[in-house]
């Protein structure tokens, strides 16, 4: 009898113990395994942890004796990830950049890379879930629910999603670090990265001020007086207390919240009283995707924030746009992500951006 080829699967190695298992699972499942480290543009002047994630990255390769590359991302990054991220910001929307690092560099340019050079697939550490249902494939929520990573992946379709290999999906965390102490791989230890995604834990208005140079503007009350003084618009948050200099103040004053941003006439307007907002049961997305084709007056759960509690909801689609009308009022961002499920929330269909 004929042998039957084995595939080949380059994995994105990021030096963490999630990828690490990913790669060991895969290798003892028969594959040609590649490990892949994913080099991106860094912000100057911020900690970077690039090098040592690298290395550990490369010690468990070593350990798996598996081959080792390193692919240089950094223009893709800084155009797709950053440069969005600080548009965004300009514009008075927040952004989530982990949903575009997944779209522009992990399954696009990564993918492009692997398919290119003989990989069958890639693969990653992510807690989801990938089923083939007849010719469709299907993107599910992983077996640790508290660790699901299916909200930052409503980007992905068919075309990803058949050359994509989620090992560990059908694990707990807990598991996976069981497996890595068993293997003894070097980075069973390692404690999870956080933060923006390839950079980690960073402050968000340290970045804009470095790469947007923000102008100061003026603090206003609730009837256009000047103030006090800010360091830029977009750099606030409805209901932020901190960060912006009250001049004109008495010892009697109580705290003073953000209710109003103006970014075109760069001021902030402040009160002692949080901003009352007003919850929604419409919202509009804008590039909105579907994972399997078109959904359109459907019944879906829709969650709005990562971690956020799935609301009931009917989904209208409109080519690249679509309106969720939510069974209960909540608080959408603009720039957030609405990622669409079935109505019991185990699959993903889809998503858009919050306009």
């Amino acid at each position: 009898m004929l042998r039957k080829p084995t595939k080949t699967v380059f994995v994105g190695m990021s030096g963490g113990v999630d990828s690490s298992v990913s790669a060991y699972l895969l290798k003892e499942a028969g594959y040609n395994v590649v490990g892949v480290f994913i080099k991106v543009w860094q912000p100057e002047g911020f900690p970077c942890t690039a090098k040592e994630d690298r290395l550990d990255a490369m010690r468990v390769a070593a350990q798996l004796e598996i081959p080792f590359l390193t692919l240089d991302l950094e223009e893709e990054y800084k155009k797709g990830v950053i440069d969005y991220m600080l548009e965004e910001y300009k514009i008075g929307n927040t952004p989530n950049p982990d949903v575009m690092c997944n779209r522009e560099v992990k399954f696009g340019a990564f993918l492009d890379f692997a398919l290119k050079h003989g990989a069958d697939y890639i693969a990653t550490g992510h807690y989801a879930l990938v089923k083939k249902n007849g010719d469709v494939y299907e993107m599910h929520v992983s077996k640790d629910t508290e660790k699901d990573q299916t909200y930052f992946l409503w980007t992905l379709g068919q075309p990803q999603l058949s050359h994509v290999l989620f090992p560990i999906g059908h694990l707990e965390k807990k598991d996976v670090r069981l497996i890595a102490e068993k293997a003894k791989l070097y980075t069973a230890p390692k404690r999870d990265s956080q933060g923006l995604c390839f950079v980690g834990t960073i402050s968000f208005k340290d970045l804009l001020k470095q790469e947007l140079s923000p102008k100061s503007g003026g603090v206003l009350n609730k009837n256009g007086e000047i103030i006090g003084t800010h360091d830029g618009a977009m750099l606030y948050t409805l209901g932020e207390r901190h960060g912006f200099t009250i001049t004109h103040k008495t010892p009697h004053d109580d705290a003073f919240f953000v209710v109003e941003r103006d970014i075109e006439k760069n001021t902030i307007t402040v009160s002692t009283e949080k901003p009352q907002t007003k919850p929604e049961t419409e919202i509009k997305l804008r590039a909105f995707h579907t994972t399997e084709g078109i959904i359109n007056d459907a019944k879906v759960s829709v969650r709005l924030r990562y971690r956020q509690a799935l609301i009931q909801a009917r989904l209208v689609q409109n080519k690249n746009d679509a309106v969720v009308i939510l069974e209960e009022a909540s608080l959408p961002v603009s720039g957030q992500s609405a990622v669409i499920y079935n109505t019991n929330g185990t699959k993903v269909l889809g998503g858009g951006i919050i306009v």
